[in-house]
Protein backbone atom coordinates (compact mmCIF):
# COMPACT_ATOMS: atom_id res chain seq x y z
CA UNK A 1 0.00 0.00 0.00
CA UNK A 2 0.84 3.74 -0.25
CA UNK A 3 1.11 5.01 2.92
CA UNK A 4 3.23 7.14 4.92
CA UNK A 5 5.62 4.29 6.31
CA UNK A 6 6.88 4.16 2.73
CA UNK A 7 9.40 6.91 2.69
CA UNK A 8 12.04 5.50 0.83
CA UNK A 9 13.50 8.53 -1.92
CA UNK A 10 11.23 10.77 -0.37
CA UNK A 11 12.98 14.21 0.52
CA UNK A 12 12.04 16.72 3.81
CA UNK A 13 12.30 14.25 6.65
CA UNK A 14 16.17 15.36 7.72
CA UNK A 15 19.22 13.56 8.30
CA UNK A 16 18.83 10.26 10.28
CA UNK A 17 20.38 10.56 13.91
CA UNK A 18 22.54 7.85 14.90
CA UNK A 19 22.30 7.20 18.18
CA UNK A 20 26.14 6.29 19.57
CA UNK A 21 25.50 2.83 21.91
CA UNK A 22 21.85 2.97 21.17
CA UNK A 23 19.86 0.60 24.11
CA UNK A 24 17.59 -2.19 22.53
CA UNK A 25 14.81 -0.78 24.29
CA UNK A 26 15.00 3.04 25.46
CA UNK A 27 11.37 1.98 28.28
CA UNK A 28 10.58 -1.07 29.49
CA UNK A 29 6.91 -1.32 28.17
CA UNK A 30 9.21 -1.36 24.85
CA UNK A 31 10.21 -4.75 25.55
CA UNK A 32 6.90 -5.45 26.71
CA UNK A 33 5.49 -4.34 23.73
CA UNK A 34 7.66 -6.28 21.78
CA UNK A 35 6.90 -9.64 23.53
CA UNK A 36 2.81 -9.38 23.67
CA UNK A 37 3.42 -9.28 19.57
CA UNK A 38 6.08 -12.74 19.32
CA UNK A 39 4.01 -14.27 21.75
CA UNK A 40 0.36 -13.40 20.08
CA UNK A 41 2.44 -14.58 16.58
CA UNK A 42 3.36 -17.74 18.35
CA UNK A 43 0.26 -18.62 19.55
CA UNK A 44 -1.38 -18.24 16.14
CA UNK A 45 -3.64 -15.03 16.12
CA UNK A 46 -1.39 -13.41 12.90
CA UNK A 47 1.75 -13.59 11.00
CA UNK A 48 4.27 -11.24 10.26
CA UNK A 49 3.09 -9.97 7.73
CA UNK A 50 -0.33 -8.91 8.80
CA UNK A 51 1.58 -7.42 11.77
CA UNK A 52 3.83 -5.37 9.63
CA UNK A 53 0.45 -4.35 7.54
CA UNK A 54 -1.52 -2.78 10.71
CA UNK A 55 1.63 -0.81 11.39
CA UNK A 56 1.45 0.35 8.15
CA UNK A 57 -2.22 1.37 8.22
CA UNK A 58 -1.82 3.38 10.83
CA UNK A 59 -3.35 6.96 10.17
CA UNK A 60 -0.70 9.47 8.56
CA UNK A 61 -0.76 11.79 11.72
CA UNK A 62 -0.24 9.29 14.25
CA UNK A 63 2.56 7.25 12.07
CA UNK A 64 4.78 10.12 12.03
CA UNK A 65 3.72 11.41 15.70
CA UNK A 66 4.97 7.71 16.94
CA UNK A 67 8.12 6.52 18.33
CA UNK A 68 8.89 2.58 16.72
CA UNK A 69 7.58 0.66 19.69
CA UNK A 70 3.78 2.67 20.16
CA UNK A 71 3.73 1.99 16.05
CA UNK A 72 4.00 -1.82 17.18
CA UNK A 73 1.46 -1.45 20.07
CA UNK A 74 -1.12 0.66 18.20
CA UNK A 75 -0.74 -1.53 15.20
CA UNK A 76 -1.06 -4.71 17.61
CA UNK A 77 -3.99 -2.79 18.80
CA UNK A 78 -5.71 -2.81 16.35
CA UNK A 79 -5.18 -6.05 14.53
CA UNK A 80 -6.37 -8.32 17.99
CA UNK A 81 -9.58 -5.79 17.74
CA UNK A 82 -10.24 -6.70 14.14
CA UNK A 83 -9.54 -10.35 14.69
CA UNK A 84 -12.08 -10.42 17.63
CA UNK A 85 -9.40 -11.28 20.23
CA UNK A 86 -10.03 -8.24 22.31
CA UNK A 87 -12.38 -5.53 22.02
CA UNK A 88 -12.09 -1.82 22.19
CA UNK A 89 -13.89 -1.35 25.48
CA UNK A 90 -11.60 -4.44 26.95
CA UNK A 91 -8.46 -1.98 25.75
CA UNK A 92 -9.89 0.50 27.37
CA UNK A 93 -11.05 -0.92 30.65
CA UNK A 94 -8.35 -3.50 30.72
CA UNK A 95 -10.79 -5.86 32.04
CA UNK A 96 -12.09 -9.17 30.20
CA UNK A 97 -15.37 -8.98 29.45
CA UNK A 98 -16.13 -11.75 27.58
CA UNK A 99 -14.51 -15.54 27.24
CA UNK A 100 -11.31 -15.26 25.58
CA UNK A 101 -11.20 -16.33 21.92
CA UNK A 102 -9.07 -19.45 21.28
CA UNK A 103 -5.74 -19.31 20.02
CA UNK A 104 -4.75 -21.49 16.66
CA UNK A 105 -1.82 -22.72 18.08
CA UNK A 106 -3.39 -22.61 22.19
CA UNK A 107 -1.87 -20.33 25.05
CA UNK A 108 1.28 -19.31 24.68
CA UNK A 109 4.03 -20.54 27.84
CA UNK A 110 7.15 -20.38 29.31
CA UNK A 111 8.13 -23.73 27.11
CA UNK A 112 7.48 -22.13 24.23
CA UNK A 113 10.16 -19.26 24.44
CA UNK A 114 12.91 -20.70 23.07
CA UNK A 115 11.11 -21.71 19.68
CA UNK A 116 9.82 -18.36 19.26
CA UNK A 117 12.97 -16.60 19.95
CA UNK A 118 14.55 -19.04 17.03
CA UNK A 119 13.85 -17.19 13.94
CA UNK A 120 11.91 -19.45 11.38
CA UNK A 121 12.51 -19.80 7.64
CA UNK A 122 10.44 -18.54 4.97
CA UNK A 123 11.63 -20.52 2.38
CA UNK A 124 9.63 -23.16 0.62
CA UNK A 125 9.53 -26.31 -2.10
CA UNK A 126 9.34 -24.03 -5.30
CA UNK A 127 6.44 -25.63 -7.53
CA UNK A 128 8.34 -24.08 -10.53
CA UNK A 129 11.87 -23.04 -12.17
CA UNK A 130 12.88 -19.46 -11.62
CA UNK A 131 11.64 -16.68 -14.55
CA UNK A 132 14.33 -14.27 -14.19
CA UNK A 133 18.45 -15.41 -14.37
CA UNK A 134 21.37 -13.39 -12.96
CA UNK A 135 22.50 -11.07 -14.98
CA UNK A 136 19.51 -10.24 -16.63
CA UNK A 137 17.68 -6.71 -16.79
CA UNK A 138 14.46 -6.58 -15.48
CA UNK A 139 11.80 -4.08 -14.50
CA UNK A 140 9.54 -3.04 -11.82
CA UNK A 141 5.69 -2.78 -12.13
CA UNK A 142 3.84 0.07 -11.39
CA UNK A 143 1.59 -1.55 -9.20
CA UNK A 144 0.13 0.38 -6.60
CA UNK A 145 -1.92 -1.78 -4.32
CA UNK A 146 -4.48 -0.73 -1.63
CA UNK A 147 -2.74 -4.13 0.75
CA UNK A 148 0.68 -5.29 2.12
CA UNK A 149 3.41 -5.06 -0.58
CA UNK A 150 7.14 -5.44 -0.20
CA UNK A 151 7.55 -3.64 -3.20
CA UNK A 152 9.19 0.04 -2.73
CA UNK A 153 7.12 2.47 -4.74
CA UNK A 154 10.17 4.87 -5.81
CA UNK A 155 11.71 1.40 -7.75
CA UNK A 156 8.21 0.75 -9.29
CA UNK A 157 8.27 1.11 -12.98
CA UNK A 158 12.18 1.40 -13.11
CA UNK A 159 15.27 -1.30 -14.82
CA UNK A 160 17.41 -2.74 -12.44
CA UNK A 161 19.75 -5.83 -12.94
CA UNK A 162 19.16 -9.59 -11.21
CA UNK A 163 21.97 -9.78 -8.77
CA UNK A 164 20.98 -12.95 -6.95
CA UNK A 165 18.02 -15.50 -6.89
CA UNK A 166 17.30 -15.98 -3.01
CA UNK A 167 15.07 -19.18 -3.23
CA UNK A 168 11.48 -19.23 -2.97
CA UNK A 169 9.94 -17.72 -0.40
CA UNK A 170 6.63 -16.97 1.23
CA UNK A 171 4.52 -14.46 -0.57
CA UNK A 172 4.05 -11.20 2.17
CA UNK A 173 1.47 -9.92 -0.31
CA UNK A 174 -0.75 -12.95 0.19
CA UNK A 175 -0.07 -13.90 3.64
CA UNK A 176 -0.81 -10.53 4.88
CA UNK A 177 -3.99 -10.97 3.85
CA UNK A 178 -4.61 -14.09 4.86
CA UNK A 179 -4.67 -15.84 1.45
CA UNK A 180 -2.04 -18.53 2.08
CA UNK A 181 2.24 -18.62 1.97
CA UNK A 182 1.88 -18.61 -1.97
CA UNK A 183 5.43 -19.11 -2.72
CA UNK A 184 7.11 -16.94 -4.92
CA UNK A 185 10.82 -16.69 -5.91
CA UNK A 186 12.54 -13.43 -4.76
CA UNK A 187 15.34 -12.04 -6.30
CA UNK A 188 18.10 -9.23 -5.39
CA UNK A 189 17.82 -6.53 -7.89
CA UNK A 190 20.33 -3.70 -8.49
CA UNK A 191 19.45 -0.09 -9.82
CA UNK A 192 21.69 2.55 -10.50
CA UNK A 193 20.93 5.57 -8.73
CA UNK A 194 20.52 7.92 -12.04
CA UNK A 195 17.92 5.04 -12.94
CA UNK A 196 16.09 6.04 -9.78
CA UNK A 197 16.15 10.11 -9.70
CA UNK A 198 17.84 11.04 -12.64
CA UNK A 199 20.94 12.54 -13.75
CA UNK A 200 21.20 14.61 -10.88
CA UNK A 201 21.60 11.39 -8.95
CA UNK A 202 25.38 10.47 -7.37
CA UNK A 203 27.20 8.53 -10.27
CA UNK A 204 28.23 6.20 -7.83
CA UNK A 205 24.87 5.12 -5.85
CA UNK A 206 23.50 2.22 -6.57
CA UNK A 207 20.37 0.42 -4.61
CA UNK A 208 19.64 -3.37 -4.33
CA UNK A 209 16.33 -4.55 -3.12
CA UNK A 210 14.69 -7.87 -2.66
CA UNK A 211 11.88 -8.36 -5.38
CA UNK A 212 9.42 -11.06 -5.61
CA UNK A 213 8.79 -12.74 -9.04
CA UNK A 214 4.89 -11.20 -9.34
CA UNK A 215 6.96 -7.85 -8.76
CA UNK A 216 8.99 -7.93 -11.77
CA UNK A 217 8.83 -8.22 -15.67
CA UNK A 218 11.59 -8.44 -18.24
CA UNK A 219 12.91 -5.34 -18.94
CA UNK A 220 12.87 -4.41 -23.13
Amino acid sequence: MNGVHDMGGMDGFGKVEVEPNEPTFHEKWEGRVMAMVRAMGAAGAFNIDMSRFYREALPPHVYLASSYYRKWLLGLEDNLVDKGFVTASELETGQAQAPAKSLKRGKFNLEAVERVMTRGSFERTPQSTAKFKVGERVRTKNIHPATHTRLPRYTRGHVGVVERILGCQVFPDSAAMELGENPQWLYNVVFDGAELWGPDADPMVKISIDAFEPYLELAA
